[in-house]
């Protein structure tokens, strides 16, 4: 059985009462062969809605060494950056760009305290955009344990209107804990140190919670 996040219960709730009112006036208003194109239609958006809010089922990785991915999706930069915001200072930044078709909880990818937060408010760029990681609406998180640092960014993208997290500066963080949900397609952006062993290549597919981003020098 799927189990559906508490972030879509609602809105499950209410798109199944839009769709059977749909479904019924088809029925009455439409030609026969036209009602039965609605339903197919109607019922593979309501699928595609339980498959966006779905809890997926996996075996998590847990390594105090490693970043654990923190969402599903393509990897889609992996570069050298000045991260201005927080470290003033050179990062390697992975990002990862979630699709309507992936699962969108967020997962804190390391174990922690997290130092500082900060939610912006912003445009709504593609989240493909090189600018979006600055200046579409998002929520930057420094999470600190005894050996490393890093920041992780939720950015909100063209049709992701919702950013939602969970952190807040001073909680002490479980890596595979969920941070947050960002509803309907965006990106989350990691801020690495230089010296940070990378393990993934850009178009590679990561999953949340499971795939090793990259390792720390020990």
């Amino acid at each position: 059985m799927v189990k559906i996040h508490k972030e879509g219960r609602s809105i499950i709730y209410f798109s199944l009462l839009i769709i059977i009112s749909l479904s019924i006036s088809s029925w009455i208003l439409l030609p026969i062969n036209l009602a039965i194109i609605s339903e197919i239609v109607l019922l593979s958006i309501l699928i595609l809605i339980f498959r966006f809010f779905r809890i997926p089922s996996r075996q998590y990785t847990y390594d105090e060494n490693s970043v654990i991915a923190p969402a599903d999706g393509k990897v889609v930069a992996i570069e050298e950056v000045y991260e201005q915001e927080y470290f003033n200072d050179k990062r390697i930044q992975i990002s990862i760009f979630m699709s309507i078709h992936n699962v969108h909880i967020n997962w804190y990818p390391i174990s922690g305290i997290i130092t500082f937060f900060k939610y912006h408010q912003g445009k709504y760029l593609l989240a493909r955009h090189p600018k979006s990681s600055e200046l579409n609406e998002r929520t930057s998180m420094v999470i600190k344990n005894d050996h490393n640092e890093i920041l992780l960014r939720q950015i909100a993208g063209y049709v992701a209107r919702r950013v939602i997290c969970y952190a807040k500066k001073g909680l002490t963080v479980k890596q595979n804990n969920e941070l947050g949900f960002i509803k309907f397609g965006s990106r989350v952006d990691l801020f690495l140190p230089l010296n940070t062993d990378i393990h993934v290549n850009i178009n590679d597919l990561a999953k949340g919670g499971y795939t090793k981003i990259a390792s720390f020098e020990k």
